[in-house]
């Protein structure tokens, strides 16, 4: 089919994916090193990879025909991936409100930066830590604190039995253990709590 036929869809709309959209009127929670993580990776994407892709493609727009240009076209999607990226994370940068867990050590009640051991009803246990939308990762034990698991968890303390509402019914879950970072213990939070 010829270009001319086709229509390129740029807008904002895919900026955030649905899985990754705050609460209305919530806030960003998220640890001073979630945070550097997200300012670190805006620096780079302004200071150092979209100056390299603008010129690239100012190169390849000096090479003449541009319908044909595989450096140009390739560079200019690129230049508004980084362009859409920088933008979703100004905008996340901006409602962020950082919150150090290492306040809470020593603690035993739930809040956001918390690692929590609980039980379940068939006796198996399970380890999360509850942070940022922006930084938790499932595979390595982390929950977001809007997910419900963590919604559930969130304010109670050790041997607190708490109900998390499922598509398969309501589970209860027993808290076993709360643990929070030591005060400068920096990247606790981000690791899977053993």
């Amino acid at each position: 089919m010829s270009k001319a036929f086709t229509k390129e869809i740029d807008t904002d709309e895919d900026d955030e994916l649905p899985e990754a959209r705050l609460p209305a009127g919530g806030k960003n929670y998220m640890t001073p090193q979630g945070y550097a993580r997200l300012r670190a990776e805006l620096k780079h994407l302004l200071d150092e990879e979209r100056p390299r892709v603008v010129e690239t493609v100012a190169w390849a727009a000096s090479n003449g025909d541009r319908s044909e240009n595989g450096d140009y076209l390739y560079g200019k999607k690129r230049l508004r991936e980084i362009d859409r990226r920088i933008r979703f994370l100004t905008r996340r940068l901006e409602r962020a409100e950082v919150v150090d867990p290492s306040v809470h050590h020593g603690k035993d009640q739930v809040f956001f930066g918390a690692t929590v051991t609980f039980a379940r009803a068939d006796g198996s246990e399970e380890t999360v830590t509850i942070l940022g939308i922006d930084e938790a990762d499932s595979a390595r034990g982390q929950v977001s604190w809007i997910s419900p698991v963590a919604q559930a968890l969130l304010k109670a303390r050790e041997g607190d039995e708490v109900r998390l509402r499922t598509p398969a019914g309501v589970e209860t879950l027993e808290i076993v253990q709360v643990r929070y970072p030591a005060p400068g213990d920096a990247g606790a939070t981000t690791e899977r709590a053993a």
